[in-house]
């Protein structure tokens, strides 16, 4: 893979409920260290965009992980919104469609203020917590999971989307169908040894790697660890080895 693409830094899921239990953990990191922040439902829904503000001003990269999924003109204005934080990376559910996808996209640009870079938006197409036997039962959907992620992942490159978000399982098969460049984001990451909880297709940092994941997303293993700092090391080690 081009190095030049693949991000070094694993991303870490701040999955925390308050901006106190945020700054504590990350009090527990050198402040030189630039770290790639994944800030999702649970502390913006309590924070709001101020907790964006805060871990932008430390000097840090941060995804904002909303996963929005509406109508193309509430998406596109909520994109807009958005934009204005200078997060550098959104999502959006795939499942949305192409029409919504595209004016999710429409939305970062014109959201975007001058002289900045436009945010990189990728797409949900299966959780890492679905299988294929709760995809085909509970959505109805009667393709394989490999075929499902696939479809949405095209999808996403026909709305001009930079990448999705998958399983490093799916990876391989995404990657022969889209163009280059497209990014892969994998969540389900998991040191050998680690408690799996309610992911269900996980992978170890290097057989992500290994199977062409463009950035790798890893929560509990790092923020439930007794030492975050050398746990994260250890992580990013192995994703770079």
């Amino acid at each position: 893979m081009d190095r030049d693409i693949r991000e070094i830094r694993p991303v870490i899921a701040l999955d925390f409920p308050s901006k106190d239990e945020v700054v504590d953990f990350l009090a527990k990191f050198p402040e030189e260290e630039n770290l790639f922040i994944k800030i999702g439902m649970e502390i913006f829904y309590q924070e709001g965009p101020k907790i964006v503000r805060y871990v932008k001003n430390l000097g840090h990269s941060v995804f904002l992980d909303l996963k929005l999924h509406d109508i193309p003109n509430t998406v596109k204005s909520a994109m807009r919104c958005l934009a204005g934080l200078g997060v550098d990376m959104v999502n959006v559910h795939a499942a949305g469609g192409i029409k919504m996808m595209e004016e999710a996209r429409l939305g970062l640009i014109e959201g975007t203020p001058i002289n900045r870079i436009v945010p990189k938006l990728i797409a949900v197409t299966q959780l890492t917590s679905t299988s294929e036997n709760m995809m085909q039962k509970e959505q109805l959907i009667s393709v394989s999971l490999e075929e499902s992620v696939l479809h949405y992942a095209q999808n996403a490159e026909k709305a001009g989307l930079d990448g999705v978000v998958c399983s490093a399982l799916e990876v391989k098969e995404i990657k022969a169908n889209v163009a280059n460049g497209f990014i892969c984001l994998t969540s389900g990451i998991r040191l050998i040894g680690d408690r799996t909880g309610d992911q269900k297709r996980v992978v170890t940092p290097s057989k992500a790697r290994e199977f062409g994941s463009d950035y790798i997303v890893v929560g509990r293993p790092i923020t439930q660890a007794e030492n975050p700092y050398e746990t994260y090391q250890i992580i990013k080690e192995e994703w770079n080895q």
